[in-house]
């Protein structure tokens, strides 16, 4: 059922558009983790935590005791919002609740902790899922991560229908919610290899939507507000699950998806008569062919022997290059290579940093705004609904980073001459290095993310609650711009073979650092009382690292720039001592 190559370059646009959307509402929708927490608690999840007596907020815990409110000022402090949720932002007297249940910073801290280990694998688990994708191809990877998805959503369903024996579930079920939406991002990496030159533009669109896909729980929750069921709600959404399964299982073909310079989607032949059935296409057509030519012109008097393939087949000599894994050695080596190089190195230093500063932001969001609006839950509610509406900027601002990484590539020079004679009086145009340029794109749109970063860190220093607004956007561009400009960077610089290991690798890295979000949580909630300008300080210094990476690029392209430059002389010599123009020639 499994679709060919050909017939998925064909549909290449179908798969384009429904890995977008798809990504928006099934992959890193963790990434609304304020509107969800809100919902979480208003169903009762680790309500049990909190007490009748000396129960607290993040707010009340720093803040002094309110005096009673008049009746005529009842109505501000207690307000139904519709069927859905029930708020008493500052009730004078008794413990603080959410459509009835207790809430408390003891639940805010364990349903942090969920948070942590959910965002955690949303990361973490893309080094064994590149390893897999780089081999197998994205299909089957899509297929588990659609079922997983869906079972998540019936895992929360479930925990809260008795939400005090089943809170642990929240747990497992975002586990397997990171998990199921890594995988449908990550799988959707790979289908731009099928655009050419726009590669990194629609890296940024996948990446954008994955981004963007934030805003799904904040859209749960206005469904949420209207009355509608938490259960049902989840129940149609792991419904919706499945009909990702279905457009992977039909349209999805099982092969991975090779680079547009390392495949010609037009080549297929299928080598049965030579004992063998594999489907190659491209450069390895080409490789592969010269190999059994070579073999094959061997003198006929020189006996062939008879080798064992991998399946217990018989093959001749001619054709046991074609069976066996070509050059397993070479390969692991130029991975390692590539993960020891500084641009790799760099680049996880960079966005180890930008996830921690993000995700720390968005794990204490709803308890930094709490203490600005001096614990107005109405407030917060509003500013989460803001906050995730705002996510829909990552996938009109991430293609901006495509453009970037792009920029002029058609004008640059392949490797290959020019063939065609020039006419008389015609000069030959200097055309650009490709490498260079894409080296000096990478480099202009690091710079710019990081400039966002800091200005996204410098406004967080600012205790004012309508400037949260600024740090809303900027952070939501933040995160769109470095996730397309990294894998924007490793899809020019690296094989695309190496794209999803190299990209697992760098996650992995990125998320065993972010883990300190939670320590850093804990901080903010105990000793600094709710107040998070030092880790905020801390964190703005820690961003400035970012610029390493980008400095690191103007030494290397100025290093490319000389060699280009010394590979121009040696050229020019060459051609003299010739004594013609067509140096190929003689090569």
């Amino acid at each position: 059922m499994a679709p060919t190559l050909t017939t998925a370059f064909a549909r290449r646009w179908w798969m384009a558009v429904t890995a977008i959307i798809e990504n928006l509402l099934f992959s890193a929708v963790l990434l609304g983790w304020g509107s969800l927490l809100i919902m979480l608690k208003s169903e009762g999840f680790y309500s049990y935590l909190c007490h009748e007596e000396g129960n607290s907020s993040s707010y009340n815990l720093s803040q002094p005791v309110t005096t009673p409110a008049s009746s005529e000022d009842s109505e501000y402090f207690e307000e139904d919002l519709g069927d859905g949720v029930e708020m008493k932002p500052l009730v004078p007297e008794g413990p603080l609740r959410m459509n009835g249940w207790l809430i408390c910073k003891e639940q805010d801290e364990m349903l942090n902790l969920a948070f942590t280990v959910g965002s955690f694998l949303l990361s973490a688990i893309t080094l064994p899922l590149g390893i897999v994708m780089d081999k197998y191809g994205p299909r089957k990877l899509r297929l588990l991560g659609s079922t997983c998805f869906g079972f998540s959503c019936l895992l929360i369903a479930y925990g809260s229908y008795k939400p005090n024996d089943l809170s642990v579930l929240i747990f497992i079920a975002l586990t397997f919610n990171g998990f199921g939406g890594m995988c449908m991002t990550f799988t959707s990496l790979t289908l731009p290899n099928m655009f050419g030159n726009l590669r990194s533009t629609f890296i940024a669109l996948m990446i954008g939507s994955y981004a963007s896909s934030a805003v799904t729980f904040p859209g749960v929750k206005v469904i949420y507000d209207l009355g509608i069921p938490f259960i049902t709600i989840l129940v149609v959404w792991a419904s919706c699950a499945g009909l990702v399964f279905l457009n992977c299982f039909f349209n999805w073909p099982l092969e991975p998806f090779p680079g547009p310079e390392d495949m010609d989607y037009t080549v297929k032949i299928k080598f049965s008569w030579l004992g063998f059935d594999h489907k190659i296409t491209g450069k390895q057509f080409y490789r592969q062919v010269t190999t059994v030519g070579r073999r094959l012109s061997v003198s006929n008097n020189v006996k062939q022997k008879e080798v064992v393939g991998k399946d217990g087949r018989t093959l001749c000599l001619s054709t046991m290059d074609l069976e066996m894994d070509c050059k397993p050695e070479e390969q692991s080596e130029s991975f390692l290579k590539s993960i020891m190089s500084p641009i790799f190195l760099l680049s996880a230093l960079t966005m180890s940093i930008t996830q921690l500063r993000l995700l720390f932001y968005m794990g204490a969001m709803n308890s930094v705004v709490e203490v600005l609006c001096d614990g107005d839950l109405n407030t917060v509610s509003l500013y989460s609904s803001i906050f995730g509406a705002l996510q829909l900027l990552c996938l009109m601002t991430t293609p901006v980073i495509g453009q970037i990484m792009d920029w002029k590539l058609k004008d640059c020079d392949d490797g290959e001459e020019d063939k065609e004679p020039l006419s008389k009086g015609e000069s030959k145009t200097k055309r650009r290095d490709r490498k260079i340029q894409k080296v000096t794109n990478a480099l202009r749109a690091f710079v710019l993310t990081n400039l966002l970063l800091v200005g996204f860190g410098i406004t967080c220093l600012v205790p004012n609650l309508q400037l949260q607004i600024v740090s809303f956007i900027l952070h939501t561009v933040v995160r769109g711009f470095i996730h397309s400009a990294v894998g924007g960077l490793y899809a020019a610089v690296y094989p695309s073979s190496q794209f999803g290991s190299l990209t697992g690798m760098q996650s992995l890295v990125s998320a065993v650092f972010a883990l300190l979000q939670q320590p850093l949580f804990l901080a903010m909630m105990g000793p600094l009382e709710g107040d998070p300008f030092w880790v905020n300080i801390g964190l703005l210094v820690l961003s400035m690292l970012g610029f390493l990476l980008p400095f690191y690029l103007i030494w290397y392209r100025r290093t490319l720039h000389r060699e280009l430059r010394q590979k121009a002389e040696d050229a020019k010599i060459y051609i003299k001592i010739n004594g013609s123009e067509i140096p190929e020639a003689f090569v």
